[in-house]
């Protein structure tokens, strides 16, 4: 099969010059598709399986605007099979049990496949991607599932091992730069007139503003190309300027989900920042999920965690540091009560770091699993009656403040089977070498007893 083949028949033209820009540009061959090489370039396994029309199901994974829809589609008409389009946002299970049927008819009468493409298909909950399964598995419908999450979240376990998952990137900016100079030239030629031209900081602006998403780059360029043939001020071929630009495109807003795999993945870069010693990084990733609705209760909760866990003793202040941060947010609330938590992450960034507390208190709870009925040895033991007492309880006890130094060297406060643990190992890093040096001191003076 040549890939010259066009998408949509000759005499069943798809856009028209009412639809959206995004529509009317739709590429209809994978040489007008562009990026994706490491999955559509020439001798990629997909790309090759296209060809050859042995499309199996899958799920496509990528963020909006990145092609989905459209390699779909492509799928769809290189395999010559029947391609029928369903919306989990705005249709049902009853649909997909009319679709499947209609799928079997076509099947014995027509010897037809028929691909399902199923676009928002995290949408459907679990319980519903059930509907997928027996006409999947028998071969009934090629299911090609779209998703902007992350399928490992949002599909069952039972149909995503009947997927292939394939992973596809936000457009590399020379890919969406590309698309611009097509969506100019498009819509110069459909207005009749002659494309303005753009300085290179307005491309590179427009560019920069889609943030690989190919429908917001056609939005954008759209809505400037309007704007700027609408300017009766502006001479005719003037360059327009980034200035221009800036004031036509709108807030870019910031790719976050509070709940999904965006979520996850900023607070993974933000605590590996703060742990990095990353001032910089830290703001960021804070400023990135603070810009996109996140809870700062959450991630003042998140920075009392990485002051526990990341600084602990190295620096005793960053604990203290981090709960006011958190009191200050709850007392001024947002945007006055943002800075107190960015103060925090400033101050846990550039702290000194150990994590040694964290690793003692790991191995502590794993002894108290191991060794969960050892008796309090009895010189340890408190003893209010006079028959605690006459068992033993208390019996040895050394008082520490009546010793040398305030420490009964020697004494042993674990139970048999645990004496000699070393859980708590301090860093040289900040205040944990004053420890260091006060443990050793500890341990001398009982060597010495």
């Amino acid at each position: 099969m040549t890939t010259e083949l066009s998408l949509f028949p000759p005499d069943k033209p798809e856009s028209t010059a009412a639809a959206p820009l995004a529509h009317r540009l739709r590429p209809e061959t994978f040489e007008e598709f562009l990026g994706h090489d490491e999955l559509l370039g020439v001798g990629k396994p997909l790309r090759e399986a296209i060809e050859r029309g042995s499309i199996s199901s899958m799920v496509l994974w990528g963020p909006p605007g990145c092609g989905k829809t459209t390699l779909a589609r492509l799928l769809a008409r290189y395999s010559e099979r029947e391609f029928v389009t369903f919306s989990a946002v705005t249709e049902g299970v009853p649909r997909v049990r009319e679709i499947i049927r209609e799928a079997e008819q076509r099947r014995q009468v027509e010897g037809r496949g028929t691909i399902l493409f199923c676009d928002e298909i995290h949408r459907f909950n679990k319980s519903q991607q059930d509907a997928f399964l027996p006409s999947v598995e028998s071969g009934v419908i090629t299911l090609i599932g779209a998703t902007t999450e992350n399928p490992s979240f949002e599909l069952n376990s039972a149909l995503l091992s009947r997927l292939r998952v394939f992973v596809l990137q936000p457009l590399a900016p020379e890919a969406i730069r590309a698309i611009v100079e097509r969506a100019l030239a498009k819509l110069a030629a459909e207005s009749g007139k002659p494309a303005p031209p753009l300085s290179e900081a307005a491309l590179e602006l427009l560019v920069r503003h889609a943030d690989g998403d190919a429908r917001r780059a056609l939005n954008a360029t759209e809505a400037l190309l309007d704007h700027v043939l609408r300017d009766r001020k502006r001479a005719a071929g003037a360059e327009v300027s980034v200035e221009t630009v800036a004031a036509v495109l709108e807030r870019r807003l910031a790719q976050y989900d509070k709940a999904g795999e965006h979520h996850f993945n900023l607070i993974s870069a933000l605590h590996k920042a703060v742990r990095g010693s990353d001032v910089e990084g830290a703001l960021y990733w804070l400023a990135r999920m603070i810009d996109g609705g996140e809870d700062v209760l959450y991630l003042a909760r998140r920075v009392v965690r990485m002051a526990v866990e990341d600084i602990g003793l190295a620096d005793p202040r960053a604990l203290s540091i981090a709960l006011a941060a958190k009191d200050a947010y709850h007392f001024l609330g947002s945007p006055e009560g943002d800075l107190a938590i960015a103060e925090a992450v400033i101050y846990l960034a550039a702290a000194p770091k150990s994590n040694k507390v964290y690793s003692a208190w790991n191995e502590a709870q794993q002894a108290a699993r191991d060794h969960p009925a050892e008796p309090v040895p009895l010189h340890i033991r408190n003893a209010p009656t006079a028959l605690m007492k006459g068992l033993g309880y208390g019996a040895g006890y050394r008082y520490d403040h009546a010793e040398e130094s305030a420490h009964a060297a020697g004494q042993e406060y674990l139970p048999e089977p645990l004496r000699g643990a070393r859980w708590y190992e301090p860093t040289d890093a900040g205040y944990e070498k004053t420890l260091a040096e006060r443990l050793a001191w500890l341990a001398q003076r009982k060597s010495e007893k």
